[in-house]
């Protein structure tokens, strides 16, 4: 998964206008443009598409933290350079405050089938022996079923 559509998904399921967009990424950190933003949400064939990098995703991801889940004191977390499959999921757990039974529930809206002990591979640490990556199918059919529970409703 590319970090356009993750983006261009998140930004679907709560109906955040580019306004919006652009305060998230001031929240978590980063100043952007207009441009920069109709950019990253247009179309894949459209010749106009600009790639997210790694750090604006992140950057996007916190300010979706502090949005959903209200600002920490003191320092705000740096965006990270790199970006995985099993961050994003984290971030997206942390935003939404799901526990693993949230998360399952989730992928189950559209009838995909995950354990326990499977998700919580995915929070481990990557050096640990039972650390697995998150494969783009997962990530696909989890933001599919947060667009299914979330899209149209407050939350």
């Amino acid at each position: 998964m590319t970090n356009n559509d993750v983006l261009r998904r998140i930004r679907y399921t709560f109906d955040y206008n580019d306004s919006q967009m652009i305060e998230l990424f001031a929240s978590g950190g980063m100043q952007v443009t207009r441009a920069e933003v109709s950019d990253w949400l247009k179309k894949e064939d459209d010749p106009e598409t600009k790639e997210i990098n790694d750090e604006h995703l992140a950057a996007f991801l916190n300010g979706f933290i502090n949005e959903k889940r209200g600002k920490k004191e003191g320092e705000q977390p740096v965006p990270e350079k790199k970006l995985n499959n099993n961050i994003i999921l984290r971030k997206l757990k942390i935003a939404l405050n799901l526990k693993d039974e949230d998360i399952i529930s989730i992928l189950e809206l559209v009838r995909f089938r995950l354990g326990k002990a499977e998700l919580s591979a995915f929070f481990r640490n990557p050096s640990q022996s039972q650390y697995r990556p998150l494969k783009d199918q997962i990530l696909r059919n989890f933001l599919h079923g947060m667009q299914l529970k979330y899209h149209g409703k407050e939350s």
